[in-house]
């Protein structure tokens, strides 16, 4: 019997909803798996590569176009507030203040994975399928390797709460620095991101984006709270649209409408909540329009040969980065090894990443597939590795 557009859209809903969580629950997979990575595998799973291929008329009754158009419009509003509220939740004032620490930990912390994210991209791209049709060569190292660099700030702070770390010393050392790194990321990006066709335009835009900004943090700062959410989302949609017609791509604008906001205009518990609002209510959409961009052309073996490089090159990057840094500063014992492994966290920014390139068609397909499972890989192993070397801060005094 036909179904209306409504109803096979919200049988799609029902599937996101409902598989991640069942699977989640029933086979209990919060310690290496929390609910979050499950909600992307699962968006695999139900994507063209593997659904699509063993039950292609069931994926091509739920997913049609317009569902996958309706999906789509969700996704990019959800991940556009997630990195938003991203932004605002950087605490640049205290890295300044701590700048020496902080710049060395985080400079080495990017650097490293950095470099040998772009010699395992080097090595992708000495075979064909990797490279995007948009894409130079310059543009797919940088990206790739930058993907390696990432760390998941808003996933590093769930998992901080889950440890319950976040808000003792440690844990906002941790935060200090990737929020550092984050800034320099996204910075990274908009450069690999320039389309010197649009410059006149991108120019416009940071100029315009300062003016605005002054303006705006001039009105934020006068208006009660509750003015204030609703004011921020203005200018979200405002900032992405904007970021977006010059050419640097919304993300860009979401995180920059965020980054340029003060925190202390927020209470912390509201952030808190509507974070996990976002991450609750809709960005599990997000995770399924993900998996349904993965793609297998080049061979699921390529792909996965593929992912496990970039996952060695990103978690040895990061860890060896954290290392030299802790024998600089002369940390204590274990602290270079507990705090690699946090901040080597990938899932979400890594993934929105991924996106924004594959956006641009700076890679493929199959290059967003293999660093999607290199980014799950990644977050997978945080919470295993954390928390036996985490009970020697329990027993001491440094949490």
């Amino acid at each position: 019997m036909p179904r209306t557009p409504t109803e096979i859209f919200l049988i799609a809903m029902l599937v996101i909803y409902a598989l991640p969580y069942l699977v989640w629950r029933l086979l209990r997979t919060d310690f290496w798996a929390p609910l979050v990575v499950v909600q992307i595998i699962g968006g695999i799973l139900l994507g063209p590569g593997v659904l699509g291929a063993f039950c292609p008329d069931y994926y091509k009754t739920v997913f049609t176009p317009g569902t996958i158009t309706a999906l789509n419009g969700i996704a990019w509003w959800a991940v556009m507030m997630f990195v938003w509220v991203a932004g605002i939740e950087l605490d640049i004032r205290e890295a300044w203040r701590r700048r020496g620490e902080t710049g060395l930990t985080a400079g080495l912390a990017l650097a490293v994975p950095l470099v040998t994210g772009s010699l395992a991209a080097l090595v992708m791209l000495r075979y064909p399928g990797w490279r995007g049709a948009a894409g130079a060569s310059w543009q797919v190292v940088l990206g790739i390797g930058i993907a390696c660099a990432v760390t998941a700030l808003p996933i590093l702070v769930l998992f901080l709460e889950k440890l319950s770390i976040l808000r003792t010393p440690f844990g906002q050392r941790i935060l200090r620095y990737a929020s550092l790194d984050d800034v320099a990321i996204w910075g990274v990006l908009a450069v690999i991101l320039l389309d010197w066709e649009r410059m006149g335009r991108q120019l416009g835009f940071l100029v315009l984006f300062g003016l605005a900004t002054l303006a705006f943090r001039v009105l934020m700062a006068r208006v009660a709270e509750q003015d204030r959410w609703y004011l921020g989302l203005v200018w979200l949609a405002g900032c992405g649209f904007a970021a977006d017609w010059a050419g640097l791509h919304f993300m860009v604008g979401a995180f920059l409408s965020g980054a340029v906001l003060d925190a202390a205009w927020f209470r912390q518990e509201d952030m808190d909540r509507f974070r996990h609002f976002v991450l609750l209510t809709i960005m599990p959409v997000f995770f399924l329009s993900t998996g349904l961009r993965t793609e297998w052309t080049i061979g699921g073996g390529a792909v996965f040969a593929a992912a496990a490089l970039l996952l060695c090159a990103s978690v040895g990057g990061k860890l060896i980065g954290v290392q030299i840094a802790g024998r600089v500063l002369g940390w204590p014992k274990g602290d270079a090894a507990t705090l690699g492994w946090l901040l080597q966290t990938k899932a979400l920014i890594m993934i929105i990443f991924a996106n924004v390139l594959l956006d641009r068609h700076i890679i493929t397909n199959s290059t967003f597939t293999a660093l999607l499972l290199m980014a799950l890989g990644s977050t997978m192993l945080t919470i295993p590795m954390v928390s036996s070397r985490l009970s020697a801060y329990v027993r001491g005094d440094r949490v």
